[in-house]
């Protein structure tokens, strides 16, 4: 049976979800934007028994205290929130899976923090150069101030039908339509739960989306300093140099061939959007192309694996953002192969 925990930490109070009386080696699941620890219940069940699966819910999702997020830190806020969970939990070493922002997440306790990290798993991750304005594989920026990403990229109309809890699918903005049309690449037989979790996100400058900044750049607006989407933005998120650490454990990256949301042509890259016309006044490809988000990875990983880390590609066909919850079976098994070779 999967059960709610809260845990007081030195920093805040974290709710995990948790296999009650199971031991073992743990396995930290991170859960992505828009979401909670709910998005791994399939994974947490499908583990074999020698593993101890916990699915915390970062800082404003879920039930964990909804401290605000400076963005100016990135994504530190939440990979300290789960430093803190760790030590309170005196878990020592664990493997480590990020989805989403989650895969971010898990990059910067990496980063700063090798020596915690058994085996890291990257599930449809977020670029280590952060989400929106940037091009190139190494994550130049377009413009100085970061221009195209952070909270003025959030729809209005998601974020307010977000923020009053709608249930229904009347619009394409409605959570349960994105959740049907962008989190995975077919609607969900029983979607309910998932978009239960999605609503438990707090919702404001604090949170999601953020605050934004105008900018003379297009399109006309730059990361402000707080808030979810800023703490993805690449002048505050980067990871470029993760070949520096030590040791370096196994990294599996599992992604789907059908992701629309981290994808060399992202239909939420307010770039890519520019130039399919969607976004008015893009000034073209030379000055600001999409973002080659599954290119950046790839360079990171790539440098990473030259300097004699372990990295294996998963692409699973047809899958979209969420392939623990559309693929249950197929990733279970390649994540397990991990965690066992790790």
């Amino acid at each position: 049976m999967i059960i709610d925990r809260l845990i007081a930490t030195d920093r805040l109070t974290v709710n995990c979800a948790e296999v009650e009386g199971r031991t073992g080696e743990p396995v930290v699941l991170v859960h992505g934007n828009v979401s909670s620890g709910v998005f791994w219940h399939s994974t947490m069940a499908g583990l074999p028994p020698r593993y101890r699966p916990l699915a915390p819910d970062l800082r404003g999702f879920g039930g964990t205290e909804p401290l605000p997020v400076d963005a100016t830190r990135g994504l530190r806020d939440h990979s300290e929130d789960l430093l803190s969970w760790l030590a309170a939990l005196a878990l020592g070493p664990v493997h480590l899976v990020g989805w989403s922002m989650g895969g971010g997440v898990v990059l910067q306790l990496l980063r700063d923090h090798p020596e915690l990290v058994r085996s890291l798993t990257l599930v449809n991750p977020v670029s280590p150069y952060g989400f929106g304005g940037t091009h190139g594989v190494d994550g130049r920026l377009n413009s100085p101030d970061a221009a195209g990403s952070g909270a003025g990229g959030a729809a209005p109309e998601f974020v307010r039908l977000l923020r009053e809890g709608e249930t229904g699918a009347e619009s394409p903005f409605a959570p349960r339509s994105v959740l049907d049309t962008a989190y995975v690449s077919e609607p969900l037989a029983e979607p309910d739960r998932y978009l239960a979790a999605m609503l438990t996100i707090r919702v404001g400058d604090d949170h999601y989306p953020g605050d934004s900044r105008p900018s003379g750049a297009w399109p006309g607006f730059a990361p402000g300093g707080r808030g979810v989407l800023n703490s993805l933005a690449p002048n505050h998120f980067r990871i470029d140099d993760l070949e520096v650490v030590e040791p370096k454990p196994p990294i599996l990256w599992i992604r789907g061939s059908a992701d629309v949301i981290v994808s060399d042509t992202s239909l939420f890259d307010v770039a890519h959007l520019g130039a399919l016309g969607v976004v008015p006044g893009w000034p073209g490809a030379d000055a600001c192309p999409a973002q080659p988000m599954v290119a950046q990875t790839r360079a990171v990983l790539d440098r990473y694996a030259a300097a004699g880390g372990r990295v294996r590609e998963v692409v699973v066909e047809g899958a979209g953002h969420s392939v623990q919850v559309e693929r249950p079976k197929e990733f279970v098994a390649a994540l397990v192969e991990a965690l066992d070779g790790a």
